[in-house]
């Protein structure tokens, strides 16, 4: 009984160290600088936003936040960079969907996408319009649908690129809808725009800042946006559900990603002051004069939605046997 007791002694004092240092560990970080690994070019859509957030962690914590370009790779060189980090909270990634969608595009990455990776929180999420070219005769989704199906493969479908995001999102359109149209991938999003206005593709997704000049011009038709409620933009524009297509959802999201090993007592304090950060009347403002929107998640959050759309993107790469060449 003696030695019952002074074992449950050892453990009760074992379990009280464990949690006080647990406790300590987040209280005391960061007592130095952050690193956000953006695997971009400085501009674009995901710098700005993770050098607003590193300036609101800096402005939080009073220890400086520093942007860290890694561009290359479809993003593959900045997420290797992260993967070798020593995982104490110190390095962390502002990673996009291309993270989910590099596995099914991307042969003997140099990672490995569950195991080396601990989520932390979303930062933004970017819906898209599906837009016509004014010329197209067709006025709604289920005018379109029944188009391309009177047309198979004769409606060409502009992108920015194989495996975009918004290449994508056409060919999940195709899956969901039961259609057919043709892609058509461009180096940018410029000449996409270009041709389109010019009608010599007819459709195209993309966020709706790029389109919207164009839209309020009647040069281009807004058939539906996706998400669960209409784009703030495009009022007037109904979402895919609302449109008779329930179940299309693209959602293109930044997130921050941690070494896999960082304590989760770190996770944790910094995936609640990235919510408290996004929940800012400023922060949110900030993000939407980016076309985006305040996108507030816990970790296990963030980690089922990767697991979710690693599955989605998945099919869909798969089923449209999308290659990169």
């Amino acid at each position: 009984m003696k030695t019952f007791n002074a074992v449950m002694r050892m453990v009760t004092a074992g379990v009280l160290m464990a949690i006080a240092g647990t406790t300590a560990a987040q209280q005391d970080y960061p007592n130095k600088p952050i690193r956000f690994i953006v695997p971009f070019p400085p501009g674009g859509s995901t710098d700005p936003i993770a050098r607003l957030i590193g300036q609101k962690l800096t402005e939080s914590w009073g220890q400086q936040v520093i942007v860290d370009n890694r561009p290359g790779g479809n993003t593959i060189i900045g997420t290797e960079a992260l993967a070798k980090s020593p995982p104490d909270g110190y390095t962390m990634l502002t990673a996009t969907s291309t993270f989910v969608i590099s596995p099914h595009l991307v042969p003997n990455l140099p990672y490995d996408s569950f195991k080396d990776f601990s989520p932390v929180a979303t930062l933004t999420i970017t819906e898209m319009v599906l837009v016509l070219n004014a010329s197209v005769p067709a006025n709604n989704l289920q005018e379109l649908i029944a188009l391309a199906k009177s047309k198979p493969g004769q409606l060409n479908c502009a992108s920015s690129g194989t495996g975009s995001a918004n290449h994508l999102a056409s060919e999940f359109f195709n899956l969901q809808a039961g259609i057919k149209t043709q892609h058509v991938p461009y180096k940018g999003g410029g000449p996409v725009l270009a041709d389109l206005l010019g009608g010599i593709v007819q459709m195209a997704f993309s966020p709706p800042l790029a389109f919207l000049p164009h839209i309020k011009s009647g040069r281009l038709k807004p058939i539906a946006v996706s998400g669960e409620t209409r784009h703030p933009s495009l009022p007037q524009v109904p979402t895919f559900a609302e449109a008779g297509l329930p179940g299309y959802s693209i959602g293109y999201w930044i997130g921050v990603l941690a070494p896999a090993g960082t304590p989760k007592a770190v996770i944790d304090k910094l995936s609640n002051e990235i919510g408290r950060i996004l929940a800012r009347p400023d922060t949110k403002e900030k993000i939407a004069l980016q076309g985006m929107e305040s996108f507030i998640s816990t970790s296990e959050q963030y980690a089922a939605l990767l697991k979710a759309d690693t599955a989605k993107w998945g099919k869909v790469i798969k089923t449209a046997n999308i290659k990169l060449k």
